[in-house]
């Protein structure tokens, strides 16, 4: 029996839904570091925990699994020593709770900016880039304070000329401390936390939370409660996606994409506003269920804004698609292996972009998308342009998904009582960014662990893939195009 064959046999620890979790030893643990490294699986998530370090895979006969393995002596065999992706991961455990990964290629901090109390590293003291060697290169340091109202972080290109040779990401600047927060949280504390990981995929982050936090206790809601949570998480992708082709286009110096579809998303949050309480919907997703049912008169707001983005959306698509100088700048900059976006199981519309054909809504499927009609727009070119494609198919998909689930809403209540008992939970749902994980342990009511992982964990290092032989003035073409978050990194 083959060693990642094995790991299927094992009994899983008792309690934890809806995937196994099981106990593995180091020489199992290895071996599914190799199986990553042959793409016979993908990594999900890389975190620590009192004593242990946990991997969730995708892949193999239960679909999705955690692999938990004692950290002996204050140490795990490397991942990254053979699958690259889990790097950060590794250095974001041992900054958080001193586990060494043995054998990594790369043993800098990540999150600790030698800041922290009894820091290993020392405050003030240089961080050690990567060198780049070669006739005529330079650097330039950007960031961490950019010119605009946007998060932090640093980005270190080395160039020849205007062409980039390397970049180098530095985040953690916005470390916020969210998971030692959680300990020992009783739920009502822990949920908001999640929903303020990353402001923008608050209705995410909270879908993730609640439905692991449901999976721990065993709790089923209301039928009406699922198909409101997914109206506000297909709301919450059509704004992101709306704000972020226009975006896209203003860097790329054509602000009148920008100005047309900020009005579209401002429509989007008014409406959600109206409807839900929240212009951004933050804690209407709540364990057991939604806050509130739905005002009067809300179906009627959503139709309206279905037509009215569906009247003009098209219309911008075209200007987008026929305008020759914004095409010049967005075909083929940028462009993502697809290899790589495998590689790193990169999701959303990075990954779909570069045909990673991924969606934890079909993939993994929950309640209620295993019962309404989309599909997953997949292109193969990985470049700006093709990220913006996939964004505009979103779109469109999610415009029908909503017309989908206003029209099939039952009635009957929003939510029932989950606050109390014990267990482990994991749950994967689809952001508009990508899959979001979040690992939740349960103890009388109040959360003991809770792991969160955002898409970008996946995607940032795929950044400085695509960036590299592109002009140093395209960067904020591409980096826009991934929009990745700096505070559901940082945590």
């Amino acid at each position: 029996m083959a060693m990642t064959d094995a790991f299927e046999a094992l009994p899983p620890v008792p309690g934890q839904e809806p995937w196994p979790r099981r106990i593995v030893d180091a020489r199992m643990w290895r071996a599914l570091a190799e199986s990553l490294a042959a793409g016979e699986r993908t990594l999900l998530g890389l975190w620590g925990d009192a004593g242990f370090v946990h991997m969730a895979l995708l892949g193999g006969a239960s679909g999705v699994a955690v692999a938990s393995l004692a950290c002996a002596e204050g140490g795990f065999p490397s991942v990254a020593a053979l699958h690259p992706p889990a790097a950060r991961f590794e250095r974001a455990i041992r900054d958080l709770f001193g586990c060494r990964p043995l054998g990594a290629p790369d043993e800098r901090p990540w999150l600790d900016h030698g800041r922290w109390p009894d820091s290993p590293a020392r405050a003030g003291e240089p961080y050690s880039f990567l060198p780049s060697v070669g006739e005529g290169l330079h650097q330039i340091p950007v960031g961490p304070v950019h010119a605009g109202i946007i998060e932090p972080g640093h980005f270190r290109f080395t160039a020849n000329g205007e062409t980039i040779v390397r970049l180098e990401e530095r985040l953690g600047y916005v470390h916020k401390g969210v998971e030692a927060l959680m300990a020992g949280a009783p739920l009502a504390r822990a949920q908001k936390l999640a929903a303020r990981v990353s402001g923008d995929s608050t209705v995410a982050y909270s879908l993730a939370f609640a439905r692991a936090v449901e999976a721990a206790l065993g709790v089923e809601i209301p039928e009406r409660a699922v198909w409101l949570r997914a109206l506000m998480a297909e709301l919450e992708r059509i704004a992101n996606h709306l704000g972020d082709i226009g975006a896209i286009c203003n860097d790329a110096a054509f602000a009148l994409m920008l100005a047309h579809c900020s009005v579209l998303r401002e429509k989007v949050l008014r409406a959600c506003a109206a409807c839900f309480g929240h212009r951004l919907m933050m804690d209407a997703i709540l364990p057991g269920g939604v806050a509130a049912d739905l005002p009067a008169g809300s179906a009627h707001i959503l139709r309206a804004l279905v037509v009215a983005i569906k009247r003009k959306f098209p219309r911008l698509v075209e200007l987008y698609d026929n305008t020759a100088s914004l095409q010049d700048r967005t075909v083929t900059t940028g462009r993502l292996d697809p290899a790589l976006a495998r590689q790193f199981g990169c999701g959303g519309f990075i990954g779909r972009a570069s045909g990673r054909d991924f969606d934890a809504r079909r993939d993994l499927p929950y309640t209620p998308y295993d019962r309404l009609a989309f599909t997953t727009p997949v292109l193969e070119d990985g470049d700006v342009n093709a990220r913006i494609w996939v964004r505009i198919k979103e779109v469109e998909q999610s415009l029908g998904l909503i017309e989908q689930i206003l029209m099939r809403l039952p009635n009957g209540d929003v939510r029932v009582t989950a606050n109390e008992g014990s267990g482990e939970g994991l749950a994967i749902v689809e952001g508009f960014r990508g899959d979001i994980l979040a690992w939740v342990r349960l103890d009388g009511g109040s959360v003991r662990r809770c792991h969160l992982r955002d898409p970008s964990w996946l995607q940032w290092p795929l950044l400085e893939a695509a960036i590299e032989g592109n002009i140093v003035a395209d960067f904020p073409l591409c980096n826009k195009s991934f929009n990745c978050s700096y505070s559901g990194h940082d945590l």
